[in-house]
């Protein structure tokens, strides 16, 4: 029953860690990131008056101190019920990432936005949103249940594809994030935009043609195809919001804050179907050829 409790639990960090991603592109967004000119606190106290760009950027510290402390019940809790030391060992993971998330967060009010920090600190906060999501499938019922083994029989491996799919949407959320920190232009973000869309739309439908009945690899295959498809949508109504940002700013806010959430959810569904393959597809046998019969 505790593990029970642990998964929702998991869970629960996890959606609350989403909105927390949301709360920080909101504050990117409405251009809030200095609303509040100091650090730890804000303008010298705990709870400021929320007003104007403060209601944004002292609301987002709230919402992750909130999740920095569940992050420390996680981290407890797992060390506590959990045999496997891995695990005890990712919950761990987990509090040191969202611990240096804050600090990050910190040195970009105390830097003044550069934009290196705060490219850093947008990736750092979709890297531990996966985290989570992979603590909360990793404590899942259908995952402690076992693997179910298949044998990849396609070309290109699988398992190598289940490695670099994760790094190119993270690439691509990293030229995405340095965009809106005003360090590079649209372009590059763009175009690696149709290079990762291929290579989610290749691995995924690899998946789905080689184990169409394999249940934890098709189901998180079609996850991250229909959550690509819906990012790749609202990139498009991002960038035509964003040219008519003078008429409907509120429609650019929108919009850039929902590319945003959702390219954490791109980026969390690919970690699952990457763990998926690692865990249940196993490596091609090599066929050696046979041996010529000599006189």
């Amino acid at each position: 029953m505790e593990r029970f409790w642990l998964h929702r639990y998991a869970v629960l960090l996890a959606v609350c860690t989403l909105f927390l991603v949301v709360a920080g592109a909101s504050v990117t967004s409405k251009e809030a990131g200095l609303s509040v000119p100091d650090w730890p606190l804000s303008y010298g106290q705990v709870m400021p008056e929320m007003t104007g760009g403060v209601r944004f950027e002292h609301g987002h510290r709230m919402i992750a101190t909130a999740v920095g402390f569940m992050t420390i019940i996680l981290a407890v809790w797992l060390a506590r019920v959990e045999t496997r030391k891995w695990m005890k060992n990712l919950g761990f993971v987990a509090l040191g990432a969202v611990i240096f998330q804050g600090l990050l967060g910190g040195l970009t009010v105390k830097l003044l936005l550069p934009p290196a920090v705060s490219i850093s600190h947008a990736c750092l906060a979709q890297l531990f949103f996966s985290t989570t999501v992979a603590i909360a499938l990793f404590t899942s019922k259908s995952w402690l249940a076992g693997a179910d083994p298949v044998e990849d029989h396609g070309w290109p491996s699988l398992r190598s594809l289940a490695i670099a799919t994760p790094v190119m949407v993270l690439t691509q959320i990293a030229l995405g994030a340095a965009f809106r920190h005003r360090a590079i232009g649209v372009l590059p973000h763009v175009l690696f935009s149709m290079v990762v869309t291929l290579t989610v739309l290749f691995t995924a439908t690899f998946v789905m043609h080689q184990f169409p009945d394999h249940r934890a690899l098709s189901a998180a295959a079609k996850a991250l195809l229909g959550i690509t498809f819906l990012q790749v949508m609202l990139g498009v109504a991002a960038y035509y919001t964003r040219l008519q940002a003078a008429e409907q700013p509120l429609a650019m806010v929108l919009t850039t804050v929902a590319h945003v959430a959702t390219g954490g959810l791109t980026l969390a569904s690919s970690v699952v179907l990457s763990i998926q393959i690692l865990r249940n597809v196993r490596a091609r046998r090599a066929v050696h050829a046979p041996q010529p019969v000599t006189s």
